[in-house]
């Protein structure tokens, strides 16, 4: 990592949901909280709490060096709106067969 920056994971139990126009994506009580310096905590959701059927995947890439290669899923009325790490760097990997979404709720 650069220096001054950090990334952390850890297990949470937190209760959290994405709903978008009525239509729950996603339902966990086992996100895994990535903290990373100058940005929100993220909540990355195992992929089997998301409704992936309701997504269709993005041609949208985007790179950061500390994660990998990010791919991206939408809805139709919402571009980009989920994305995970198929191959993150080894220091993140608990990330893998995650999906991470911009609005969660925290229940």
């Amino acid at each position: 990592m650069a220096e001054g920056h950090t990334i952390t994971i850890e297990q949470g139990t937190q209760h959290v949901r994405v709903v978008r126009d009525g239509q729950v994506l996603a339902d966990s009580h086992r996100p895994l909280l990535l903290r990373e310096t100058g940005c929100p905590v993220r909540y990355y959701i195992p992929a089997q709490d998301v409704r992936l059927d309701l997504l269709t995947p993005s041609d949208t890439h985007t790179y950061c060096p500390f994660k990998g290669t990010a791919s991206y899923w939408s809805l139709p009325d919402a571009a980009d709106l989920v994305w995970s790490y198929p191959e993150p760097k080894p220091g993140v990997a608990e990330i893998k067969d995650h999906l991470c979404f911009y609005d969660v709720d925290v229940l």
